[in-house]
């Protein structure tokens, strides 16, 4: 992500959208897309120049009951390329009564986020699949030249207590947002990061941490601060999780490269060899691929293939070898609708709003061989759509991914996502 860190995939209503705010960009993708994307006869007309609209807006309750069913999406025979819109409104809602039954047998992260209330309950209901749970709570912050842990009201003491029960871990997310040099340049400060940090995990009980920085502080050359890594690193593996018996983990937060050619300030295959012994997990964001100058599909397999190359290829790394089974791959539960024409507009939405558009246009759903995602048109007030949003046939494909390099799965984030999705981890 650019410095100006963006409230990732926070969903807005999509019809008619809403005039908004411009959300940072991610970085250009354009060295790739061109080989992923142009023989595509159809997303030439998606990926002409479109703008992207940031304002997003809390979606409301879902307005659906979770259903049980005695078989599984595969069973039922949704798990494919043709799969069509009244397909996904009849079943979307529907789950296999075997909850607890895993078809993904690696590591698997899950964030919920407070603007989407109903992660809170899919994390409940799915605990038996779901390794990690990931609550998006806190922000390490500056308060002039003093560090701030913000988001200890976000903290519920039942809902943390009921996951762990379940055998899943909580690593809530804590971004830092201080100014870096006020970490960096002071021994003291470092300090007290890492015992805010290590404070409220222990005050709270927690499992461990997602930490997210490589993005606002890539400049500063954070990974070059070996004393930071290993004192949080340190400090974290020396308590003891009093619901797992284990140390309290530490996973970092990472982006996809972008380009064939890294450049200094992305994360690479040497960054990954710095920090596995001071780390437990990766969470590879390998999703939002598309934006403001290159809108299309979330995550072509493409890309994602390409990241964990680039990520695994480095000397005493491999597919096979730990740092393998370190990462987490990104996993969209959102989706996107940008618009065709008038030359600006679009977000990100969750799963309430793509089902919200099944029911108004019944559009048809196409395959694109290139990015294997679906994706449709839609006219609205005379202004051309075209919605990328996951499918259980998109994501078996990248889970299926996910086993042959021997990763586990990280997802944004299950709040958002549709209630059959499930079924498929």
């Amino acid at each position: 992500m650019p410095p100006r860190r963006r409230d990732r995939r926070r969903p807005r209503d999509p019809s008619p959208p809403p005039p908004s705010d411009a959300r940072a960009p991610p970085p250009s993708a354009s060295g790739i897309r061109i080989t992923l994307l142009a023989p595509a006869v159809v997303l030439v007309l998606v990926l002409t120049v479109l703008g992207f609209s940031g304002r997003l807006s809390r979606s409301p309750p879902h307005p659906q009951t979770l259903q049980t069913t005695a078989r599984s999406v595969y069973e039922r025979g949704l798990v494919k390329r043709d799969i069509s819109s009244r397909e996904i409104l009849a079943e979307h809602t529907r789950v296999s009564e075997k909850r607890s039954q895993r078809q993904f047998p690696n590591p698997v992260l899950a964030y919920v986020t407070p603007w989407n209330s109903k992660g809170y309950d899919m994390a409940k209901l799915f605990s038996a699949k779901l390794t990690h749970i990931s609550p998006v709570w806190y922000d390490l912050k500056s308060d002039r030249n003093m560090l701030v842990l913000e988001g200890e009201h976000n903290f519920d003491a039942t809902w943390v207590s009921e996951l762990q029960g379940n055998g899943s871990l909580v690593v809530p997310r804590v971004v830092l947002e201080a100014f870096p040099a006020v970490i960096l340049l002071e021994k003291m400060q470092k300090a007290k990061a890492i015992d805010l940090i290590v404070s409220e995990c222990r005050d709270k009980g927690y499992d461990g941490i997602v930490l997210e920085s490589w993005s606002r502080w890539a400049v500063y050359g954070v990974l070059d601060d070996p004393e930071l890594r290993y004192m949080l690193g340190e400090a974290l593996h020396s308590i003891s999780s009093k619901s797992s018996n284990r140390h309290l983990e530490l996973i970092y937060v990472i982006p996809a490269p972008r380009m064939k050619e890294l450049s200094n300030q992305d994360f690479g295959p040497e960054d990954l060899l710095q920090l596995a012994d001071s780390l437990d997990g990766f969470s590879l964001m390998t999703y939002d691929f598309s934006g403001p100058q290159n809108p299309g599909p979330s995550a072509p397999l493409k890309w994602v293939q390409h990241s964990l190359t680039t990520l695994l290829s480095a000397k005493g790394s491999s597919p096979s070898g730990n740092h393998s089974r370190m990462i987490f791959l990104g996993i969209n539960f959102y989706g996107n609708d940008f618009l065709l024409s008038r030359g600006s507009g679009g977000g990100a939405i969750t799963g309430r709003d793509f089902v919200h558009l099944l029911e108004k246009y019944k559009p048809s759903l196409q395959w694109d061989e290139k990015s294997l995602e679906h994706f449709f048109i839609y006219s609205h007030e005379g202004v051309r759509h075209a919605v990328f949003f996951p499918t259980l046939m998109s994501l078996s494909v990248r889970l299926d991914e996910a086993r042959n390099w021997g990763t586990g799965l990280s997802i944004w984030e299950i709040g958002q996502g549709l209630d059959f999705f499930f079924d498929v981890l």
